[in-house]
């Protein structure tokens, strides 16, 4: 690496990591979450950065070089149909085999009735969450592991064979791409680890959203019972993932999906959704690592909760939360950043989206604390000219 990419690398670091932590950097800076933005950018399809990631890893470098951002992720379309196809995973759908090319890949709810865990499975799920996970979840997930108990296939072995391979290969090749956005573009990792609330884990790969509401009425004890099992193994798991930041710089990212009004009743989070998070966070951060507060969504309902939180232990996301409320509540604790409409991206004119950057940089960023973003993670509809103007902008404006 060139001395110059190297000192281009450092300081970026230190603007994002100032920033994260509260604090004031030279200037605001700008990290999208850019997913299938890249693909278009690049001039790749939705599938051809889905089943080949070297071309995904290349997408991502070319924006790094070229909007010049100060952090990013080395593939936010972290699915690669290799790996879920060698696993025969049933819950996505990818693009250009189920759904069209040029459409990011979907995650399939299961059917009421045929949910990958069913309402009697608690006390399995409870006692040993990990046992749970191997001998009745993924043979229910897979179309070609089967459940312990029934003969042995040559469609199953292979399957964890592959996958494994698969996974060793994936996960290292997203290390090289890491040190290939330092070498080539001085751009420093946006997130390192990923992390799901325990309920959420139950809304989204085990009961499906409507069981999970279910049971929130008819055994609410045993939602939490298995929220409190899953909690530790969670911590332990996002923790783990982070190796690859041993200095503890940037985030382990906290994807936030069904857990706050409305879809579940505040009485729910109170007892059940929350509880059992900040458990986790609170564990997360006892090892020296913040969490983002991924917040898609609305979660202004929530924020005096997620204020009892130590300070600096958090960053937190605007998606549609009030961004007003969200500086008031949480902006004296820690960083927040994002809040530019995706909409806005995909369908506002440039002159629109500068004054959006104006108004989140003069509300949460007065004194430094804030990152540039859009509110959701970017896909294919976000044009090119707006996010565009959406960096120079902040990067003009956003200076102390």
């Amino acid at each position: 690496m060139s001395d110059a990419m190297e000192a281009l690398y450092a300081e970026r670091l230190e603007r994002y990591v100032t920033a994260l932590r509260n604090g004031k950097p030279d200037r605001v800076p700008v990290r999208p979450l850019a997913a299938e933005f890249v693909a278009a950018y690049g001039g790749y399809t939705c599938q051809e950065i889905t089943q080949d990631y070297n071309k995904a890893f290349d997408a991502v470098c070319k924006c790094a070089k070229e909007f010049q951002w100060d952090a990013c992720v080395g593939n936010m379309v972290y699915v690669w149909t290799a790996l879920t196809q060698a696993m025969g995973m049933k819950y996505y759908a990818s693009p250009g085999v189920e759904i069209s090319a040029d459409t990011a890949f979907q995650y399939l709810e299961p059917p009421e009735d045929a949910a990958y865990m069913a309402p009697e499975e608690y006390d399995a799920l409870i006692e040993d969450p990990t046992a749970f996970l191997f001998n009745n979840w993924l043979p229910k997930v897979s179309s070609d592991i089967g459940p312990p108990g029934e003969a042995n296939t040559f469609r199953h072995n292979m399957a964890l064979v592959k996958g494994g391979m698969a996974m060793l290969q994936y996960f290292g090749a997203l290390g090289q791409q890491n040190a290939r956005l330092r070498q080539e573009c001085g751009t420093p990792p946006a997130i390192g680890g990923m992390l799901k609330a325990p309920m959420d884990i139950i809304a989204d790969k085990l009961r499906g959203y409507m069981g999970l509401t279910e049971d929130l009425l008819t055994i609410p004890d045993q939602v939490k019972a298995a929220c409190e099992a899953l909690a530790p193994h969670l911590t332990h798991v996002a923790v783990a993932l982070s190796g690859a930041d041993p200095e503890r710089n940037v985030p382990i990212a906290f994807w936030m999906h069904r857990g706050g009004v409305p879809f579940v009743k505040q009485e729910h989070f109170d007892t059940i959704y929350w509880p059992t998070l900040k458990k986790v966070i609170e564990g997360i951060w006892s090892h020296g690592h913040q969490t983002l507060f991924y917040a898609e969504g609305d979660w202004t309902a929530h924020l005096e909760a997620f204020a009892e939180l130590p300070e600096k232990s958090i960053v937190f996301h605007l998606d549609r939360s009030d961004p007003v409320e969200t500086q008031r509540v949480l902006g004296k604790k820690f960083c927040i950043t994002g809040g530019v409409p995706n909409a806005l991206l995909a369908y506002g004119s440039a002159d629109e989206v500068r004054a959006k950057c104006k108004e989140l940089i003069d509300l949460c960023a007065p004194d430094g604390g804030y990152c540039m973003d859009a509110s959701a993670i970017m896909q294919n509809d976000a044009r090119p000219e707006n996010v565009r103007a959406m960096t120079d902008f902040t990067v003009e404006y956003g200076k102390y």
